[in-house]
Parts: structure tokens; sequence; C-alpha cells
């Protein structure tokens, strides 16, 4: 590599940015501030419903740990191979839920920092999901050996961030929104979208879907039927699919393709977010409500702190775990065709905020070499 005054960033394991945007716009971020990223990265084809299961039953591990061991021993190999090239980086960037990625790059990359990107505290997610006792406290103790192998630990709202321990270093950077969601808003800017309503998501508890269902609901009951567009699959989707059966303005997609999922929503009206009363739901700004911000959807979701705190103007607040405010707040809208354009350039405007280059600033200035001497 040629002499770079650039600080140099490895962008460090098993990371999928396809099925897990969320380092991609980390890495596409610190480029855009200045820094020379390069990633040693071999994925684990494991979708972000998969990986959690293993945090929640970390026995499972075992199914997959030839195909694991496999790709720890890529990295390794990559790892040393760059070191005797280049020397060492200025940092190492380990990606969204990388708990096991992180003890590794610990043993690699000695005496250099080691950023975690720590969205999911394993603990957390799966007490969330209602498991208990010895779990909870066993992943707990992942959190912390994952978190002790970092140097900064990147958390997505300042609720996560008081989950650390008093020395533990911290650093809020919200999640975010490819370029393509952007892009995607833009491309559709000009054209008439449909008054249909969209959500997307693992059906997790934290999201709440049985309110959007009991909202769809609601709504009929009413006389009105606004298209739903729901997709994806998991833990409430069978509730869901009983609080709705009959309606025919609810449509079920079990799976869109990640490159064809931000011009699908773009076209929609009304994106939605999160609704559940759950702790962790109360504690994150989930990715969708970015998303769907950058398509230029008008979104609605949970009033909560962290989104009240990040979202201002940006999003329609409703009540969480309210099925009525929801209703109240789609016909709102579906009715006033000024209000739905209002809160769509809201969305727009305060979307700009999360850029890739924008949310990164803070981290590329931390990585700068004697930033932190």
């Amino acid at each position: 590599m040629a002499a770079t005054n650039q600080p140099r960033v490895l962008a460090f394991g098993t990371y999928n940015v396809r099925k897990h945007p969320r380092v991609g716009i980390l890495i596409d971020g610190l480029r855009l501030n200045g820094c020379d990223v390069e990633e040693i990265n071999h994925p684990l084809e494991l979708s972000t419903a998969q990986r959690v299961e293993i945090l929640k039953k970390p026995w499972k591990l075992f199914g997959f740990g030839l195909n694991l061991l496999r790709l720890w021993g890529a990295l390794r190999r990559d790892a040393k191979a760059w070191m005797k090239r280049n020397g060492t980086p200025d940092a190492v960037l380990v990606g969204y839920m990388g708990h096991f990625d992180v003890l590794l790059a610990h043993h690699l990359f000695k005496g250099v920092p080691i950023v975690l990107d720590h969205l999911i505290f394993a603990g957390d997610t799966a007490k969330d999901r209602g498991a208990k006792g010895l779990k909870v406290r066993l992943l707990r103790k992942l959190d912390r050996m994952a978190i002790d192998a970092s140097t900064l630990v990147l958390l997505d709202t300042e609720e996560h961030k008081a989950m650390l321990r008093p020395g533990d270093e911290g650093m809020v950077i919200p999640v975010g929104a490819p370029e393509q969601w952007y892009e995607a808003g833009d491309a559709e800017a000009g054209e008439d979208r449909t008054r249909d309503v969209v959500f997307y998501g693992l059906y997790t508890p934290l999201q709440g879907t049985p309110v959007i269902a009991r909202a769809a609901r609601l709504l009929a009951d009413r006389g009105l039927k606004p298209h739903f567009t729901l997709i994806g699959k998991g833990q409430d989707y069978d509730e869901v699919r009983a609080i709705t059966k009959g309606l025919d303005n609810v449509e079920f997609r079990d799976w869109v393709e990640p490159e064809d999922l931000p011009r699908l929503v773009a076209g929609h009206a009304i994106s939605l977010g999160i609704f559940s009363t759950t702790p962790k739901g109360l504690h994150v700004v989930p990715n969708k409500v970015y998303q769907s911000m950058a398509a230029r959807c008008a979104v609605i979701t949970s009033d909560t702190a962290p989104q009240r705190r990040m979202l201002g103007d940006g999003v329609v607040f409703v009540r969480p775990g309210d099925p009525k405010a929801l209703a109240d707040a789609i016909e709102n809208l579906l009715a006033d065709p000024g209000k739905l354009e209002q809160a769509r350039s809201n969305a727009t405007l305060v979307a700009e905020q999360f850029t890739s280059e924008k949310i990164t600033a803070r981290l590329a200035e931390w990585i700068s070499p004697g930033a932190r001497s």
C-alpha cells in the first residue's frame, strides 16, 4: 500500500453487508470522512433471525461450528497477511452482531484500538423475546466479554449507552440508512405514490406487529381499507395473520430481496415503524424508520424517548401499544393530502441528518491518529 496520511481502518469479521447493512453504512461514512477503509470479511451466511437465535441459544452455535471455524481461519490468515504488508491499522471495526468476532479481533490485533458496533445486547434481546434466568445471565456475560474485548463501543441510542458500565468507552451513532434508500426516495419523488401503507420486519416483540394488525382491523370497522403490505415473517406472524383474517386489504409478503426493498417501500405513502411497549422497544430507533424517512415516506412510529430525541419532527408519533392511536394517525394522514405531503416533507428533511457521512464524522475523528492521546 502506498503511504497515506489517511487513518487506516480495517473492517473485520463475518458480517454480511447485504443482509445487515449497518456496517456498510459505517464503512461508507468513514471513507467519506477521509478514512482509508479496507475489509477483511468472510460473511457468515446467517440471517439476523438466525444470529439472534444463536445468541438466545448459544449451544446452537455448534451447528454452525465448522463453518464458523473455517471462516475464522480465513480471517486469521488474511489479517496476518494484511499486517505483514501494511503494518498495523489505526483501528479495527467489528460489525454489527460481532459478539464472537470481536474476541478474535482482540486476539489478532494486539495494541490496536478495536471499535465494536454493539447495537444488540444479547441478554437484553433474549429477555425481550421471553428468555429468563440462566440463559439471560449467560448472554449478559457474552455481552460483557465482547465489550471488554473492545476499545470503543458504538451504540445507537443514549438508552443503550446507559447500559454500559462506568469505565466503558461508548459513542452513540444513529443507525442511519444506506445510500440506496435515499436514491429510491429521489427516484419516486416526482411520481404519484400509492396511498398504501407498508411495514417490513422480523415480527419480533419490539416491533409490535399485532398493534399494526389491530389498527388495520379498526380502520376496516370504520369503513376505511387502505392497502397494507406487511413484509417479513417471525415470532408474532401467526398472531398477526389471525387478527387480520378476512381483511382483503392486507397483503403478506414473506420475503423481498434486499436490493428490491428500498424502491418497493418508496412507492408507498406511509411506512410504519415500531409500536411495542417492551423494554427493548422503548430503547431503540429501528433501521426501518431511518430507511423509510430516506425513502421519502410519511413515517408513523411509537412515541418513545429515543425516537422523539433522534427524529423530532421527521415522523408522526403515536402512543406505544395503542392500535386506536395508530389507526387514527393513518386515517388523519390519508384523509388530508396536505398533512400527508407535509409528513413526507418533514421525513425527507430530517433524513438528511442521518446520511452515512454525517453520522460517522465523530467516529472518524476518534480514529484519527493522535486523537485519543
